[in-house]
């Protein structure tokens, strides 16, 4: 009994298995070969046609988030030195303030240089026509 329990067990694991590989395989071949093609076959009428480029989706997010940060960077840039100017030498309120400056420049830099990086990605990614 042990025996044939155990058979029926394998031969439902083998049916399962080989029925999600099909799907896999078919899903595969089948698939949208391209991000471009998938996000035409999902997009609704009055969405923007191009994800790429100087007009896509991406290239607007990311100048968005970037303008985001920046304007974020310069708040507390002008914050710091608030903080800097009415430290009135106290040496934890000068340090906390020169930590302020600090931070955001470094927020800045980090989000420039990830502005780059995604520019190089949506580059390579565009389809050069």
């Amino acid at each position: 009994m042990k025996l044939l329990y155990k058979i029926s067990n394998y031969i439902s694991k083998a049916v399962v298995g080989s029925f999600f590989i099909a799907c896999f395989l078919s899903s595969t071949a089948y698939g949208i070969s391209s991000i471009q093609a998938g996000a035409l076959a999902a997009q609704g009428g009055g969405q923007p046609a191009s994800l790429f480029g100087a007009t896509g989706i991406f290239t607007k997010i990311s100048n968005s988030m970037m303008f985001a940060i920046g304007a974020l960077s310069v708040f507390m840039l002008i914050y710091g030195g608030f903080r800097y100017v009415v430290s009135g030498g106290d040496s934890s309120a000068v340090n906390k303030a020169k930590n302020t400056i600090l931070y955001a420049i470094i927020g800045l830099v980090v989000a420039l240089l990830a502005f780059a990086i995604i520019n190089f990605v949506l580059v390579a990614l565009t389809p050069s026509i």
